[in-house]
């Protein structure tokens, strides 16, 4: 979200310090690991939707410009009791705002995408739209589009604290002190330090990432593969074609181990977090093997109702942000940065962001 508001703001003309603890495409927060799921038809809210239309129109416009394609339209599946949540959720979207989805019967499943199996009373939808991200190359294609917008970068800069004077706001790193008229915060993890006057909640939750070897080409992009998402049993699961040699991408969006500081935390893998997920792979991608070929940690930044939270500091007219994505967060980045670019200059934004306002119910801690 930081990249993306660095851009938006210097096309404005303004002049723009982006101000980073490491550099752009870094594994410390939850914006790497090769892929993250892009669709329109959300089940979370579908308040999301408009903003996501917007946000396909800013990925397409990026990848444009950076030379290089980011969003890829593989398709997207998404599986799940028809009285659950997901399922459901993704056809009043649909409904709502004409989207290109179909409902899939388990024959057509099978013979469209033998790889994927229909738990018991279950039922498949399709969103043609959907697919995937390649997240580093799109946090990189930010920050180019960003300095060559005239914004200048900063990373191994670790911020300690911020401050707001009668005259602006001053920021404090490990390293050097920092004065601007306006402040944006996107910090990820570390939101829960820098954002901590706003006495609202956020859990850090590490998730694990795996990738497991297969040789179907079911599962293989170039043959159709979709990306997937799951709901089993009150759980999410969701994963990705085989991209390359390490195969499929699979990991559980649900669960999670709540943690401290990304800094300090043991990467390594959690027996029973891979249980859980060869246990799906067995139950609905049975072609896929359980031998893992490689491994990684990011970390969701979770509000209390799992809705992002971006708006004005409440406290300081200087200041906005973003926070609590919750691990569903990173689709909206172009729209996101372009919504906090009106924050800070406006004061309001056009964008449809009222119901990711900070004092809505429910939210701050008691």
């Amino acid at each position: 979200m930081g990249s993306a508001a660095a851009l938006h703001l210097a096309r404005r003309g303004l002049k723009v310090l982006g101000l980073d603890r490491f550099p752009g495409g870094h594994d410390q927060g939850s914006s790497h690991g090769q892929t993250r799921i892009i669709r329109k038809a959300y089940f979370e809210h579908p308040d999301y939707v408009p903003l996501l239309q917007r946000s396909y129109v800013l990925w397409r416009a990026l990848e444009a410009e950076y030379g290089e394609q980011l969003l890829y339209e593989v398709g997207l599946i998404e599986i799940g009791p028809p009285n659950g949540v997901v399922v459901p959720g993704v056809l009043n979207c649909a409904r709502q705002f004409g989207l290109d989805v179909s409902v899939l019967d388990p024959a057509d499943v099978a013979a469209r995408y033998p790889g994927f199996k229909i738990p018991l009373g279950g039922q498949a939808v399709y969103e043609r739209e959907g697919g995937y991200l390649r997240v580093e190359q799109c946090v990189l294609a930010h920050l180019k589009a960003a300095q060559a917008a005239g914004a200048e970068l900063r990373t191994d800069q670790a911020v300690v604290s911020w401050t707001q004077e009668q005259d602006g706001i001053t920021v404090q790193t490990e390293t050097d002190t920092w004065r601007a008229d306006k402040l944006v915060i996107t910090a990820g993890a570390w939101a829960k330090k820098l954002l901590a006057n706003l006495n609202i909640p956020l859990r850090i939750i590490r998730k694990h990432l795996h990738w497991y070897r297969c040789d179907r080409p079911d599962y293989q992009q170039d043959q159709g593969c979709p990306a997937f998402f799951y709901e089993v049993d009150g759980c999410y699961f969701y994963g990705f074609p085989q991209l390359d040699t390490r195969g499929i991408k699979v990991a559980e969006h649900s669960g999670g181990t709540v943690i401290e500081n990304p800094l300090t935390d043991d990467r390594s893998i959690e027996p029973v977090d891979q249980q859980r997920v060869e246990q799906f792979l067995s139950q609905c991608l049975p072609g896929v093997s359980n031998q893992p070929t490689d491994h990684a940690v990011c970390y969701y930044t979770a509000s209390p109702d799992e809705h992002f939270i971006v708006d004005r500091h409440p406290l300081y007219d200087r200041v906005c942000f973003a926070t609590g994505l919750s691990g569903h967060g990173f689709k909206f980045t172009g729209v996101l940065g372009e919504a906090l670019a009106d924050l800070t200059c406006d004061g309001s934004t056009s964008l449809p962001i009222a119901f990711l306002r900070c004092d809505r119910p429910g939210l701050v801690g008691k």
